[in-house]
């Protein structure tokens, strides 16, 4: 098998069948004949994943249930990676997000240029801005709703860029080439991540704090490793009132980030979570919206008005 996919879904009825969607054949191009499965662990939700919501998706999903669960997904990473076979893992540890449809295909291609290639997909979010503010004025998942609908999602998959924000990590202009701090889809090696020891588990707090920061870090700053970002496809963050996009204020946020943080120092002994690793860049913009620099225009399709 070439790929397993890894995803891991806390409280996600709403979201998960829009994930599987977008990991389906009939949407990744040319998955048609891939051998591929997609392990995706239902980490000890309220209420467990119901798999007559995606039963119509030619996907190759196997639902794990976790019952007694982790607050973070650090052990479901594992449990996933222990049953996985494929020869690469797609690690996507919020199972919220939407890919693009090339994601696929461009990380194997990515594969067939470096025998050593770990595959960072950019991580954006749906709506205005990010969302960790965007739900302070007022952005939740009706406003998300209504505008996956108004792009008829998901007839072209690429359109998520006429509706998404990328992750900034502090930028004040976004570009494609910005520096990545972490990637909710992270395609690897099987044996690469299971020599790497997987995911840490001594990152505890909810959610993971740190912990997917950390994972990129390591995979991506390895000796033996060439990085490769792909260009022109992106991950999409479904609001779903995870630990850092719940409406609370900036202060909170803070404290919690600080919490991240302090855990982060007391396991790897420093606070520097953001890689200084350096990319090599594959792929294209396939569309206008996908120019992610042309931040006035993004902002007036995303107000419905014209553009030139």
């Amino acid at each position: 098998m070439k790929l397993s996919v890894i995803l891991v879904a806390y409280d996600m009825a709403r979201e998960i069948p829009r994930t599987l969607e977008s990991l389906s054949r009939s949407y990744q191009e040319r998955a048609e004949s891939l051998e591929y499965e997609v392990l995706l662990l239902d980490n000890g939700s309220p209420v467990p994943l119901d798999e007559a919501t995606w039963s119509g998706l030619d996907v190759p999903v196997k639902l794990i249930r976790i019952d007694d669960a982790s607050t973070s997904p650090a052990s479901a990473i594992n449990r996933g990676l222990q049953l996985a076979r494929g020869e690469l893992v797609c690690l996507m540890i919020d199972g919220a997000h939407m890919l693009t449809p090339g994601v696929f295909r461009m990380a194997l291609s990515a594969y067939q240029a470096f025998d050593d290639a770990v595959v960072a997909i950019r991580y954006f979010y749906l709506g205005v801005g990010e969302q960790t503010e965007s739900v302070l004025d007022g952005y939740n998942q009706e406003v998300e709703d209504g505008l996956l609908g108004r792009i008829d999602w998901p007839s072209d998959g690429y359109r998520l860029f006429e509706i998404g924000t990328p992750l900034r990590s502090g930028a004040k202009r976004m570009t494609w080439f910005n520096r990545l701090a972490e990637a909710n889809c992270l395609i690897m090696k099987r044996s690469f991540f299971q020599l790497q020891g997987g995911a840490d588990e001594r990152f505890d707090f909810p959610g993971g704090g740190f912990l997917n920061l950390d994972i990129f870090k390591r995979a991506v700053e390895a000796p033996e490793i060439t990085p490769v970002q792909i260009i022109g496809e992106g991950s999409f963050h479904q609001l779903h009132g995870g630990t850092t996009t719940n409406p609370v204020s900036q202060e909170e946020r803070r404290e919690k980030l600080d919490q991240y943080r302090e855990q982060y120092r007391e396991i790897r002994g420093h606070t520097d979570v953001m890689s200084k690793a350096s990319f090599t860049y594959m792929g294209h913009m396939p569309t206008n919206p996908s120019n992610i620099s042309a931040v006035e225009k993004r902002r007036a399709r995303l107000a419905g008005k014209p553009i030139e």
